[in-house]
């Protein structure tokens, strides 16, 4: 198995493409004809986790954050950074960072993850992003065009929330007259021919548009297929910041937030309380995402859970929505087991291992190591 092998597993559940701008998710160190023997899953690639993975037989590791992430100018030594991709390149060992656009995606995503062990029914993407959809039309003749809307749906088009195979298909008559260099599957050369065709329109997200196209001419029986693409600015319900979704029954304040320590496995919360006197509906967002408040509250949110609140950004919850700082790792921690699952499905025999290194650099007093 090669590097490249891991690599399209994970990206086939977060498209690079769906990474934030100032990511850098991807291979950071390493070569992806590279052979692997182990994987290490980690949350922080640090200098003390590439030791454990060289210990344990492993030359790649798969982490949630890029140690790379503002750009090296020097490898010296001097930064955590540099002394763990120092360690890296010197093991030779793969890292390959998937970040954002795991957050970024609603099914096998880290906020899926954190609602499943919050008991969340009906979960839905908080912000939808946009301008991840395109609209692809093409003309078939009628005998063919089950045949290829089949091949289209099966490279990823079509696809609208809880619906599959999603198409709009229109006959009519199209015109053309093959040249002398043609091969025509119908009609023939030099002359004008007419056919009866289904005009086929779908949408697809953006990082599937190649596998589209590919399958749309591979299917299709003309020589030259007339398609059209178009970008559209339309929400993607699949994709975007955070997660919304309901809990079973309504649960008190206090009761919600011993049920959050609990599952979450927390050592404490910081909360900012709310006029909510039941809890039901609840909005999260694995990592810093304080720039969710609001729109969880405007989304009627009973309250809403996230990391790296500032002082003054607990004001957001306007005293209505209980709003919980559960801190950055407590709220990634379970998103490794989720990666370690992915690459197992797909390789049931390859060791993929879970770190005994603690990354998290926030102890708590009174007991600093836990």
């Amino acid at each position: 198995m090669l590097v490249a092998d891991v690599i399209q597993v994970l990206e086939t559940i977060a498209p690079p493409a769906l990474q934030e701008s100032y990511d850098n998710a991807g291979l950071l160190t390493g070569h992806r004809e590279q052979v692997v023997r182990g994987i290490l899953v980690c949350l922080d690639s640090t200098e003390a986790v590439i030791k454990e993975a060289a210990a344990r037989g492993c030359n790649m590791v798969v982490a949630h954050h890029p140690i790379i992430f503002g750009g090296l100018k020097r490898i010296t030594g001097n930064t955590y950074a540099e002394r763990a991709v120092e360690a890296a390149i010197r093991e030779g060992i793969a890292i390959y960072a998937i970040h954002t656009n795991l957050d970024n995606v609603l099914h096998r995503g880290v906020n899926q993850r954190i609602g499943e062990r919050l008991g969340l029914q009906h979960m839905n993407i908080l912000s939808p992003k946009r301008e991840q959809l395109f609209k692809i039309e093409t003309f078939v003749p009628h005998a063919q065009a089950e045949a290829v809307r089949n091949a289209m749906f099966a490279a990823g088009a079509g696809n609208i929330g809880h619906y599959d195979a999603c198409s709009f298909n229109l006959n009519g008559l199209g015109t053309f007259r093959p040249g002398a260099d043609s091969n025509p599957f119908a009609g023939s050369k030099g002359h004008i021919h007419q056919e009866m065709e289904t005009y086929i329109q779908m949408i697809a997200p953006k990082h599937r548009q190649d596998s589209v196209l590919r399958a749309l001419k591979a299917a299709h029986p003309y020589e030259e297929v007339a398609y059209q693409m178009v970008p559209l600015m339309n929400e993607w319900q699949e994709s975007g910041s955070g997660l919304i979704g309901q809990l079973r029954e309504a649960m008190a304040p206090e009761a919600f937030l011993k049920h959050v320590q609990t599952v979450m496995e927390l050592p404490g919360i910081r909360v900012a309380t709310g006029s909510r006197q039941q809890i039901q509906k609840v909005a999260l967002c694995g990592g810093a995402g304080s720039f969710l408040t609001r729109k969880a509250l405007h989304a009627g949110a009973d309250a809403y859970i996230t990391a790296d609140v500032k002082y003054h950004e607990f004001f957001d919850a306007e005293d209505q929505m209980w709003l919980l700082d559960i801190g950055h790792f407590e709220s990634e921690r379970f998103t490794i087991n989720l990666i370690v699952e992915v690459i197992s499905e797909k390789f049931p025999k390859f060791a993929v291992l879970l770190p005994e290194t603690n990354t998290n650099p926030v102890k708590y007093y009174p007991n600093p190591w836990i």
